[in-house]
């Protein structure tokens, strides 16, 4: 008896990584020969190149009543097998769910029983039989006929211990699909995730668009980008860090509502909250600002765990968190006061902030003002202990270059960034519509680059010069899209809810 005829029992995780190779290579001789012989047989599977689908899985389980004896037509993954005798059992794996097939020789002929005890654990198969229950209750096919479409060449992992190597999960993410069910669910979540923003957002008149991912100039966040050559220009261009400065050209060119769903890509490091490139939610909206913003940001998150989840109470990294409106709000000082006991309204000059940052072992990075300081206070004592939804506002001047300053307090600006469980959701502004002073932001920020800051933004003309033909008061917010999947699926890492993480090659 080969190794491919065993009890499933019996079978070892190969692709998971715990098999051995010489083994694996006979598990896959073996399919290899199948195939070999369907082929003098002119029965080839790869040569089939349609099947009819009457019937999906789930439509199956949920309408049994209706469906009870009646003929249908499924497709999918064999992913069981049970009995050996003139009666047995398979399991088919399709994109929405799992059903039972019952084969017995009666019904196939003994020809094609036999050819069916012949099919492996991985083979494509579609099949023609009657709805029926076991005597035990489950929703099953009495199979009339079955068809091979496509040979599995390799063996898929025991069902008993499943794909568990996280290395291999990732850079394998087809195998992580067959035989981890709740990974397929994460991701139907996901994208049910981005049709209901696509939704809400619609409703309130936002246009989506799409802006350059090729660009000049590296603009609109402060991040280090990744940069490439453009031939027959000869010119360097950057993958973008943030799709801002083009949306808001859009907003003056009288848009007024616009959105965009899109990868962003940073140049940066990577753990469990950051991937090289990642999925962001930018939004802009015409005569509103950030506390517009606020609101608009709150009913997103609430609305879509609603929708997705049916419930606005969730759990993420061992915490409850509760998405209720309507969220707490917190100014930044007030934050630092709480959590740091510093009030930085009380410190007056950039020598009583150099002196705090060293008197709390917080160093200083070249081109640093107070407001630098305040906001490294804030990041060091209050970030991770906002857990529930917080908007933190009102950042000081230096660290929100594309913010409009905060009226009677021009050191401040109108913007927030939201906070849960420690980690940064979005980010959001009343947006700088004043041309001269943009233009001055920018040119701090270029002083900071030749001061070592290779994250501070670029000089961008065009973008000065389309502010110069008017900009309504407008607000605007970013979102990680990777991060509300993690919250939503209550997943850990941000490989969790990408299909193709980043990965360094194996070789």
């Amino acid at each position: 008896m080969s190794r491919e005829q065993l009890p499933e029992e019996a079978r070892t995780a190969d692709t998971a990584g715990t098999a051995d190779t010489e083994d694996l290579n006979d598990q896959m001789l073996v399919r290899r020969e199948k195939l070999s012989e369907l082929r003098e047989q002119g029965q080839d599977p790869f040569e089939i190149v349609t099947y009819d689908v009457t019937h999906s899985i789930s439509e199956i389980h949920e309408n049994y009543e209706a469906l009870e004896e009646q003929e249908v037509s499924v497709a999918g993954r064999l992913t069981g097998k049970r009995g050996m005798g003139k009666a047995s059992f398979g399991d088919l794996l399709g994109r929405d769910g799992k059903i039972q097939l019952f084969c017995k020789i009666d019904n196939l002929g003994e020809e094609a029983y036999a050819n069916w005890k012949k099919l492996d654990l991985g083979d494509l198969i579609g099949v023609v039989g009657e709805v029926t229950k076991t005597r035990t209750g489950e929703v099953s096919i009495r199979v009339k006929k079955y068809t091979l479409l496509a040979k599995c060449m390799r063996p898929l992992p025991e069902k008993f211990h499943g794909l568990q190597d996280q290395d291999t999960r990732y850079r394998q993410r087809y195998l992580d699909l067959i035989v981890n069910p709740e990974v397929r669910q994460t991701f139907i979540t996901r994208s049910k995730i981005i049709s209901t923003i696509r939704r809400i957002l619609d409703q309130k008149d936002f246009i989506e668009v799409e802006t350059p991912i090729l660009n000049t100039i590296a603009g609109g966040a402060n991040a280090r980008p990744f940069i490439t050559h453009h031939n027959a220009l000869d010119l360097d261009m950057y993958l973008r860090i943030a799709p801002e400065l083009y949306l808001k050209r859009l907003i003056v060119g009288g848009m007024e509502r616009v959105y965009e769903i899109g990868r962003n890509f940073r140049n940066e490091g990577m753990d469990t909250r950051h991937n090289p490139e990642f999925t962001m939610i930018e939004l802009y909206q015409a005569y509103t600002d950030y506390k517009g913003m606020m609101d608009l940001t709150e009913e997103l998150i609430n609305r879509t765990a609603m929708e997705v989840r049916g419930t606005t109470e969730l759990v993420w990294g061992g915490n409850e968190i509760s998405v209720a409106l309507p969220f707490k709000r917190l100014s930044m000082r007030d934050a630092v006061l709480e959590y740091a006991g510093v009030d930085f309204a009380q410190v007056q000059t950039e020598e009583e902030a150099a002196a705090l940052a060293k008197a709390h072992e917080i160093e200083l990075q070249p081109g640093w003002k107070k407001g630098d300081v305040f906001n490294a206070f804030f990041e060091k004592y209050a970030e991770d202990k906002l857990i529930q939804p917080t908007f933190i506002y009102d950042y000081p001047i230096e660290v929100s270059p594309l913010t409009k300053k905060k009226p009677g307090q021009p050191q401040l600006t109108e913007r927030f960034e939201l906070f849960i469980n420690g980690h940064e959701f979005a980010n959001a502004y009343s947006e700088l519509n004043d041309p001269f002073d943009q233009r001055e932001r920018f040119e701090a920020q270029v002083a900071k680059r030749e001061a070592g800051d290779d994250e501070a933004n670029l000089m961008d003309e065009d973008f000065c010069v389309s502010l110069e033909y008017g900009l309504p008061p407008t607000g605007g917010m970013g979102m990680g899209i990777d991060r509300l999947v993690m919250l939503l699926t209550g997943e850990d890492s941000i490989r969790d809810v990408m299909l193709f993480p980043t990965m360094k090659p194996l070789k």
